[in-house]
C-alpha cells in the first residue's frame, strides 16, 4: 500500500510579483571592495605579522591604512 502525501501548496507567483513591484531599490554609498594578492618575502611577512599581533590588528587593516595614506 502506497502512502500519500499531501502538501500545502503557496501562491508563489503571487508573491513573487507583490515583492518585484513592491521592492525598495536602496541606494548605498557603500564602496565595493575588491581583493589584492601580493607576494611578498617571508620575513617582511612575519614582521607585519608579529606588530600586528603586538598591536591587535589585523594585517589586512595595517595593509589599508598604509595603502590610503600613500594614493588618497
Amino acid at each position: 500500500m502506497a502512502k500519500k502525501i499531501s502538501f500545502k501548496t503557496k501562491d508563489i507567483k503571487k508573491n513573487a510579483d507583490d515583492w518585484v513591484e513592491k521592492r525598495e531599490i536602496k541606494t548605498s554609498s557603500i564602496e565595493i571592495n575588491k581583493r589584492l594578492t601580493i607576494d611578498i618575502p617571508e620575513s617582511l611577512h612575519k614582521k607585519i605579522k608579529s606588530t600586528c599581533a603586538i598591536n591587535g590588528t589585523s594585517i589586512a587593516d595595517e595593509i589599508r591604512k598604509l595603502l590610503k595614506s600613500k594614493f588618497q
